[in-house]
């Protein structure tokens, strides 16, 4: 198990992505658009470097809902490989089968 404490910023983080999502977005197509002026451009950047650092989506980091564990994450299952192993040979992840030839 991750220590709750991580779990608990990652949570954390998650809202606050949620919170800023749109104005993040805005700002990211108007850094992107070239018909804009130098200047407009130049304040979106400024105002996303203004905006709280953990409302940026590339610092969540994926995390396996059973323990934690933050590496080795099955981003289709959204579990740790050692917890799809285990409910994999369970039988309890429908459509997953131990592989044998």
């Amino acid at each position: 198990m991750a220590k709750v404490a991580l779990i608990q910023r990652e949570l954390k983080r998650a809202k606050l992505v949620a919170k800023y999502a749109n104005k993040y977005a805005e700002l990211k197509a108007i850094v992107g658009d070239a018909k804009r002026s130098d200047e407009e451009r130049e304040a979106a950047r400024a105002a996303l470097q203004q905006m709280p650092r953990n409302a940026n989506p590339t610092r969540q980091r994926n995390r396996c809902e059973i323990t934690g564990r933050p590496r080795g994450t099955f981003r289709q299952f959204g579990l740790g490989r050692a917890k799809v192993r285990e409910m994999a040979f369970a039988g309890e992840i429908p459509g997953i089968t131990k592989a044998s030839w």
